[in-house]
């Protein structure tokens, strides 16, 4: 497998970076980006490119299975149209890219309860996304609609906050599909997929889901 990942310097890609490097059968990562990840390793190669610009990078985009781990939040981008162009834009450039180039699978992080049409901006912009792309013809595209993502080291305190809550909520007894997910565990479901991608065009894996792959 020649491996290809957007968003490898946030918290998912870097639980999948090693996992991806410690798979006998990927034979090489290439990582698209801002920065390049700090994970290093003989089977990495990092592209740094400006995402607003395909012209420059679309040609070097070449690899049998996109993994997009690209997403921001809307403090972090300063405001709906900055995310939008990240959560939104640059997933759908990259995976355009990839699939002119014959990439045959991609396996997106997108969020619980996306929706196209709904009221609320971030779930409708995962929910315009996952429709765009379906529209690509990839032969296997693979969803995965996580609950709320427990990410190590995290400053957030708003995040520790709500990952507290659900875990308490979760515990006693409510909502136990929401229990919160290390991304640790989130990059494992992902490769297992990646490896072995379901008989469906198009597979969305919601969290009950998503924690049975790991079993």
């Amino acid at each position: 497998m020649q491996a290809l990942i957007i968003g490898a310097t946030g918290a998912t890609g870097q639980a999948l970076l090693p996992l991806l490097a410690d798979t006998p059968q990927v034979a090489q990562i290439h990582s698209f980006g801002r920065r390049a990840p700090a994970f290093a390793h003989e089977k990495l190669h990092s592209h740094i490119i400006d995402f607003a610009r395909p012209q420059t990078w679309a040609e070097r985009v070449r690899g049998d299975t996109v993994f997009a781990c690209l997403g921001t939040t809307l403090q972090d981008a300063g405001g709906k149209e900055a995310q939008w162009q990240v959560d939104y834009e640059a997933n759908l450039a990259f995976a355009r890219a990839a699939r002119q180039n014959d990439a045959q699978t991609l396996v997106l992080v997108s969020a619980f309860g996306a929706d196209a049409h709904s009221r609320f901006f971030y779930p409708r912009m995962k929910g315009a996304l996952e429709a765009a792309l379906a529209e690509l013809g990839f032969p296997h595209l693979v969803i995965f609609r996580p609950p709320l993502l427990i990410r190590p080291g995290s400053t957030r305190v708003s995040e520790r906050f709500f990952v507290h809550c659900a875990n308490f909520i979760t515990a006693a007894g409510l909502f136990k599909s929401q229990r919160p997910l290390h991304v640790a565990e989130l990059a494992e479901a992902m490769l297992s997929t990646a490896l072995n991608p379901p008989a469906e065009r198009v597979q969305v894996y919601q969290p009950e889901e998503i924690r049975a792959l790991l079993k």
